[in-house]
């Protein structure tokens, strides 16, 4: 295998290996004894899972959060400018997608190392092909504000982009408060927006579903600590 940065994906919930992942990331993981990771735990427990005879103790492990001072993100570079290949694995789905991944990937690129991304699943590109909105222009905005007169304006402003600029609108919220996010949504938005929830997305349980603000209304999911995805559009 290529000596390079490997970004592989991770299942984003409790799904088989081979439901979302090919054959062949399990191929480059086999060849990789350097990982980058935003939690060594669930690192080790994704890496089992794709292999039950990986030796983990011989691996090595680097962790990579927002916390993680740049210098410190640097060299843990070291391994792969001597030519060892090394791997980026996030908590779930792709790294470097909003994720403190693509801190690593930037410094690999500017020292103009290798670098590989793997297929796998992104939540935020299976949400927009579900929806059923527009996968030409999107915007993922990550977390919005939780004080509500900030949230309920800048609800206001994505709701404004979906009409002026026919821009697909996606966000996300811790998922303890789903349900609250889901009142200020109903209560913030146009009653003809419409919004698409998709919750558990590759799971077994998974549910993306598309109505209008006012088809919602009385009709809501309960999304308590639900991995979750929000979509706006018209």
């Amino acid at each position: 295998m290529d000596v390079a940065l490997y970004l592989i994906p991770v299942t984003l919930g409790d799904t088989t290996i081979e439901r979302v992942l090919p054959a062949y990331n399990k191929a480059v993981i086999q060849g990789i004894r350097h990982f980058i990771v935003e939690d060594i735990r669930s690192a080790r427990r994704f890496l089992k899972k794709v292999d039950s005879s990986i030796d983990i103790d011989a691996l090595t492990f680097y962790p990579l959060n927002k916390h993680t001072p740049m210098e410190a993100v640097a060299s843990y570079l070291q391994p792969l400018q001597k030519g060892e290949p090394m791997g980026v694995i996030s908590e779930a789905g792709c790294p470097a997608v909003a994720d403190p991944g693509a801190d690593v990937v930037a410094i690999a690129q500017q020292k103009g190392l290798k670098v590989v991304p793997l297929v796998g699943p992104s939540s935020i590109l299976l949400s927009v092909m579900g929806s059923g909105f527009n996968g030409q222009s999107f915007a993922f905005n990550g977390y919005l504000p939780i004080e509500p007169p900030e949230r309920a304006k800048k609800l206001k402003l994505l709701e404004q982009r979906v009409y002026t600029e026919h821009q697909t609108q996606l966000f996300i919220e811790t998922p303890y408060r789903n349900n609250k996010m889901l009142e200020d949504i109903l209560h913030n938005c146009r009653p003809q927006t419409k919004l698409c929830i998709a919750a558990n997305v590759t799971c077994e349980d998974e549910y993306i579903c598309t109505r209008t603000i006012k088809e919602w209304k009385g009709k809501l999911p309960d999304l308590n600590k639900i991995p979750c995805i929000f979509l706006l559009y018209k």
